[in-house]
């Protein structure tokens, strides 16, 4: 008799349906398990064994195989343990073949018989439920994750004797219901708002185009001038999740282990050091992970002092940049994250900082300052959309006694919300932002007047703008129209988003 039990194997930001077969034979006690895993699903035998045992069910003297299939497919995880335990419950006559059909299952099992929280439960339940199955059985620190995805029944376990319990008929489990709570109020996170930034009235513009058409930016200026403050402001204006946005957030940070049971609620913002490994940032590893680009999706990637990481790991964020995801390619596999993020980058005019700056004098030789800049190079450049100088603030000011409010704040998610809704509406989805624009969108959506064209036709010309640049200038003009409320593309719009070309 071969019993066979369904689980998913997470691969990439998708999953492969895998089927677990057990098969006894007569000979010496042994549990032996095939299928291309990887060490902890070796290391499951004992801990399946124990659990069997310790659940008060008897484990065969027999000499028990599994098979993982597809057998040339990798296998990661401990999520393997709940199916493996039931395939041997089953071939041993505990559990019929009946009992175990059209549900799969997953689940990290304890050495008492309980069952640990695993990642990848959304993949897992998604996997599923394109495969025509109506029921997934998950530990329960992973069902309020689960149940994100809409039509498929999460069946919320504690322990192997539970389920077991379940599939006999003894004591039914009901599907879990998940927990509604109220939309949480306005309120501001940790990061600071800009009505605390003194000044710098043209890189809150920027911030506000940026959080209104999803677009890349690039602050520099000396040191102390508040670049980092105002980067990490922009945490505030943008808008929340939307439910699509929900799952999609909370499975990628699912995927990195980062998040196995609670939802994801706010748009990320990463913000890895410079020392931070490329395959850290991109993603990839022996045992393909989403890196730090894909954990920012439809939130931010924040790199302080651009210049600093080694120009391998900023060549790498090229690709991503263009098409929104990364395509992870490795001798053990193949893997596809996305990758929608905003780059909000700082950095220095030279290695000591005070290039142009009116009050303190450069140290830096020509040669120094040339070199300093050219660790960017120009393709990188050409995939930001706004470049923004920001000049210190006179200290005096910093002192001045004056109540910070929040009015600022308010105009401004008043204007990016009403930009937002326009978006929505011309592109009918909640997820396509004006920096996401094909050529074809440009066309039909993004109409320029005669004098806006006559204006960026003479702008090309003079400042040699690339063909990227060139659409990268009326993305962020249809920004600038959407903010004032406009359905065409005026030379004051082109104007403005000329100034940000750096």
């Amino acid at each position: 008799m071969v019993a066979r039990v369904m689980t998913v194997a997470p691969i990439g930001f998708n999953g492969s349906l895998i089927e677990v077969e057990s098969d006894s034979a007569n000979g010496l006690p042994s549990l032996q398990i095939v299928g291309l895993g990887n060490k902890a699903i070796d290391e499951a035998k004992e801990r399946v064994r124990s659990a069997i045992t310790n659940s008060l069910l008897d484990f065969p003297k027999k000499r028990i195989t599994i098979n993982l299939a597809p057998a040339e497919l990798p296998k990661d995880g401990a999520h393997y343990d709940l199916p493996i335990t039931l395939a041997i419950l089953c071939v041993s006559g505990q559990l019929r073949q009946q009992e175990l059909d059209n549900a799969v299952y997953a689940g990290e099992v304890a050495l008492d018989g309980s069952l640990r929280p695993i990642r990848g439960a959304i993949s897992i339940a998604e996997t599923a439920k394109q495969h025509g199955f109506k029921r997934v059985y998950l530990p329960t620190a992973n069902a309020e994750q689960a149940c994100l995805v809409s039509g498929i029944d999460i069946i919320a376990i504690s322990s192997v004797k539970d389920i077991f319990l379940h599939l006999k008929g003894e004591a039914v489990i009901k599907p879990y219901a998940p927990i509604i709570e109220p939309s949480p109020k306005e309120e501001f996170i940790n990061p600071p708002i800009i009505d605390e930034v003194h000044g710098q009235d043209q890189a809150k513009r920027a911030l506000i185009i940026a959080a209104a058409g999803h677009h890349n930016l690039l602050l520099t200026g000396s040191p102390g001038a508040g670049k980092t403050m105002l980067a990490k402001a922009l945490v505030n204006l943008l808008p929340p999740l939307s439910a699509d946005e929900r799952v999609a957030t909370t499975k990628l940070h699912s995927l990195a282990g980062e998040a196995n049971e609670e939802i994801i609620t706010r748009r990320s913002f990463r913000a890895p050091h410079h020392t931070a490994s490329r395959i850290s940032i991109v993603g990839g590893g022996t045992r393909p992970k989403p890196g730090e680009i894909s954990l920012a999706h439809l939130g931010v990637l924040f790199l302080d002092e651009l210049p600093e990481y080694p120009r391998s790991t900023l060549e790498a964020l090229r690709q991503p940049l263009e098409d929104k995801q990364i395509s992870v390619s490795r001798v053990d596999g193949h893997a596809v994250y996305p990758a929608d993020f905003m780059l909000i980058a700082t950095m220095n005019p030279c290695p000591c900082g005070y290039y142009g700056d009116s009050s303190r004098e450069c140290s830096c030789s020509s040669m120094q300052i040339l070199a300093y800049q050219k660790r960017l190079s120009g393709p990188l450049l050409d995939r930001i959309d706004l470049v923004v100088h920001v000049s210190r603030v006179p200290n005096e000011s910093l002192l001045n006694d004056v109540s910070l409010g929040n009015s600022q704040h308010i105009n401004a998610k008043k204007l990016i919300n009403s930009a937002l809704h326009a978006q929505q509406n011309r592109y009918n989805s909640s997820v396509k932002y004006n920096a996401s624009m094909t050529n074809r969108d440009i066309s039909k959506y993004a109409p320029l007047t005669s004098e806006a064209k006559k204006l960026l036709s003479q702008a090309t010309e003079r400042l040699a703008l690339s063909a990227r640049s060139y659409l990268k200038v009326i993305k962020v003009a249809r920004t600038i129209a959407d903010l004032d409320g406009e359905s065409e593309v005026s030379t004051s719009h082109i104007s403005e988003a000329l100034q940000y070309r750096g």
